[in-house]
């Protein structure tokens, strides 16, 4: 990779530099542990690099570099080789250097020249993708029955994490290892690969699903395990993360399940690399600053109040810090000395007078907690009464969430979290992070939350983690970074699985009209995961409720009720197929299901247009159990790059928001109309006049039913969407429409999920989770 870009003669590259002296460093350790060899490389292929580097006292250092540009000197006069599987399948020559002198660690980062020994070139086989780290379970592995997900997770040792990250084609400097089975990948890879074609972008959704879901998760990771470790592509899988306080109560993880799940799903679904916890510091120091800026104004005068904003530095000197420059700006103030404001201009630089009743912005925790949903802060002796009612979110709803998943860059990101808009002032001015002076604050908390995590299957093949918002009140789809830096690493022939929260009416419409919107990726096919016990109950099969036992018709035969179901399914479908996207329905099969019901859901389903209909078994048979459907998404995917991508947007940005809610509830939801609350109606023209009637909009709605009725199952039909209120994500860049009762804290049920989990104190795993 080093030479392949350049022409086969002598080249200057001072950009390299840093990166080989860096690994000159690195590697040193390692020869020392390598053992002396005195054998001949006869027949060997390899590249010799010689350094040449001004400030480097004393004699020349040779470099072996191999395919994935794992770089090694050699050491001091011994001949050295490591393995080939560590260089990326090309062997490691013995090589004779003369001893540097006892500077050799001396090197200053000045401009480098590299020559190629042309002899060598000759022998280079042709750059084939880096060895894959896939390994297929064998079939001693697959028990029946299916253990729990944790022992599962136990049974299969992981692979070194910065091996997973070698195969995919990711250097070591653009690895971040958070021990040994996850690491933080660097936006460098993205860059790197900027002229790479990407590869074939796949989205996995669903019908409408029951209270216990109907395995997204586990398709997306059995589809992912299919591809990479059966049928030879390279695969990556995009998903979520998932929040603790489900894990600890009834909905358990997201790492999917059985034999397609992430590994260790422990280190998974708790704390990860701690990502969620810098969202909830951030959340919450935007809440302290709001609460702490009334405070104040409350109880000082304009004056005072501009003289500790803006004290006088020891020097006599008073100045604005960079981001209070951008509120001057935003008031049309171009003094950039504090000493020359005036007292009007004094007065509307540092009193932002908030209005408690319009703050929007809740302070947050990874926890679920139903007696923080209305809390009332300010009650100490110290707050002088100033006291208001709030309350707290679960940290996966925080507007900080959504911005994660949607930025593209460090810089777009420190914007995004600038706008954010947590009320407004009394004179109906909205207020963002960066009036209150946070906005910088909050980038620096989310610098290093902005790398996405990379975690790898049962079956190796590599897994992206990144960000997790909520499904309702944000858009529920993993980051557009994760999904950019997959696409590079794919290549033209390689395969991005992602998956979107809750059903296709929701998650999928979403997926399109805001997170392809913004990202500009355009996707070429969806796969649709249907189960015969969600259909039933869509055909009028009696409620399912999680934590009790299900009702008998749903593990015996009954084709009537199926067939009736069967329309949620093409509903679905046939909403999927107004983007102009192909279509793959994947019928996740559990051991009660009977072929004749798994033949009538594929039936249907090619009835109402889906490219292929298949039925998978991944959850006790991992990738092997889906390679049909990875088939099928291979063939849907080549046939839709042949044709041109048709792809197109539900509605354009230029529609207002009415306008644009209208036609996501007739054509999604199936709904005759839609209806605005007087609240809503007075939002609506205020956000309007803010400019925010441009921003896709975003439903939240329950993800139990099309309508707004979660008891309303099938395709129901003569309703009208209400709109309650709305609310804008302005940092985000969405509005959201607030269509029912949101609950944006999950409660704990009688018996957590937690009463099962402990610590093994001898061996230090988890045990009893899932």
């Amino acid at each position: 990779q080093i030479c392949r870009p350049f022409a086969w003669q002598e080249f200057n590259s001072p950009s390299l530099a840093p990166f080989i002296l860096k690994h000159l460093r690195l590697v040193r350790g390692q020869l020392q542990k390598c053992k002396s060899q005195s054998q001949e490389a006869t027949g060997n292929s390899y590249v010799t690099l010689t350094l040449q580097t001004r400030g480097f006292r004393g004699q020349s250092a040779a470099l072996r570099a191999s395919s994935m540009m794992r770089v090694r000197v050699i050491k001091n006069g011994i001949q050295a080789s490591c393995l080939s599987r560590f260089l990326g399948g090309l062997p490691l020559a013995s090589h004779h250097v003369r001893r540097p002198p006892p500077t050799f660690l001396g090197i200053k980062r000045t401009a480098a020249q590299f020559s190629i020994d042309s002899r060598a070139i000759s022998k280079i086989p042709p750059r084939d993708s880096p060895p894959s780290m896939s390994r297929q379970l064998q079939p001693e592995q697959l028990l029946t029955p299916v253990p729990s997900d944790i022992a599962i997770s136990d049974a299969i040792a992981p692979l070194p994490i910065t091996e997973i990250a070698q195969a995919a084609g990711i250097l070591p400097i653009e690895v971040v290892p958070y021990g040994s089975t996850k690491a933080k990948i660097s936006l460098d890879v993205r860059d790197r690969l900027k002229d790479q074609p990407n590869g074939n972008y796949v989205v996995v959704t669903g019908i409408t699903p029951t209270p216990l879901g109907e395995g997204k998760s586990t398709t997306t990771i059995g589809l992912c395990q299919a591809l990479g470790a059966h049928l030879n592509k390279k695969a990556f899988a995009c998903i979520r993360q998932p929040s603790q306080g489900p894990t600890f109560g009834v909905k358990g993880g997201a790492a999917g399940g059985g034999y397609a799940q992430v590994i260790p799903m422990d280190e998974f679904n708790l704390h990860l690399t701690g990502d969620i916890h810098a969202i909830t510091a951030a959340n919450n120091l935007l809440a302290a600053a709001i609460d702490t800026r009334m405070f104040h104004e409350n109880a000082q005068s304009d004056k005072a109040l501009f003289r500790r904003l803006c004290p006088t530095a020891k020097d006599g000197s008073r100045k604005f810090s960079p981001v209070m420059l951008k509120r001057l700006q935003k008031l049309g103030i171009t003094k950039v000395s504090p000493d020359d404001l005036t007292d009007e201009e004094i007065h509307k630089f540092a009193r932002l007078d908030i209005d408690p009743d319009t703050i929007t912005w809740q302070r947050v925790l990874d926890t679920c907690d139903r007696f923080l949903r209305q809390v009332v802060v300010g009650a100490g002796p110290a707050e002088k009464g100033q006291t208001r009612t709030t309350g707290f979110d679960i940290t996966v709803a925080s507007e900080i969430m959504a911005i994660l998943a949607l930025t593209t860059t460090l810089a777009d990101m420190r914007e995004r979290l600038g706008r954010i808009v947590i009320g407004m002032s009394r004179s109906g001015e909205p207020v963002t992070a960066d009036d209150l002076g946070v906005g910088g604050a909050l980038a620096v908390l989310m610098k290093d939350a902005i790398l996405p995590t990379l975690m790898q299957t049962v079956e190796g093949t590599p897994v992206f983690v990144h960000a997790g918002p909520f499904a309702n009140i944000a858009h529920g789809n993993s980051s557009i970074i994760a999904d950019q830096i997959a696409l590079k690493l794919a290549g033209e022939d390689g395969f991005v699985v992602t998956e979107c929260g809750f059903g296709a009416d929701i998650g999928m419409e979403k997926f399109f009209n805001i997170k392809c919107r913004t990202s500009g990726l355009t996707p070429q096919c969806v796969v649709l995961v249907s189960t015969i016990r969600a259909l039933k109950m869509h055909g009028g099969g009696p409620n399912v409720v999680a934590g009790q036992p299900l009702h008998p018709v749903y593990v015996d035969e009954n084709l009537d009720m199926l067939e009736n179901g069967c329309a949620n399914m093409q509903h679905h479908i046939r909403n999927a197929l107004k983007f102009g996207v192909a279509v793959v329905v994947a019928v996740n099969v559990f051991a009660t299901d009977s072929p004749r019901e798994v033949e009538l859901v594929k039936q249907k389903a090619l009835e109402a247009g889906a490219t292929a209909a298949v039925e998978s078994t991944h959850w006790s048979e991992g990738g092997k159990g889906a390679k049909n459907l990875g088939r099928a998404v291979v063939s849907s995917c080549e046939k839709m790059r042949a044709q041109g991508s048709p792809f197109k947007f539900l509605y354009p940005l230029e529609f207002s928001i009415p306008e644009k809610f209208e036609v996501i509830c007739k054509e999604i939801y199936g709904a005759d109309g839609v209806e605005f609350s007087e609240e809503a109606k007075k939002k609506l023209a205020v956000y309007s006049q803010r400019g925010y009637g441009k921003l896709p909009v975003c439903c939240a709605k329950t993800h139990l039913s099309l309508s707004t009725d979660p008891k309303a199952k099938g395709v129901p039909t003569g309703f009208s969407v209400t709109v309650r209120d709305i609310r804008a994500s302005v940092g985000a860049g969405f509005v959201y429409l607030l269509c029912g009762d949101m609950m944006t804290v999950p409660a704990l049920p009688t018996r957590p999920g937690f009463y099962d989990v402990d610590l093994d104190t001898e061996t230090g795993k988890v045990i009893g989770l899932f």
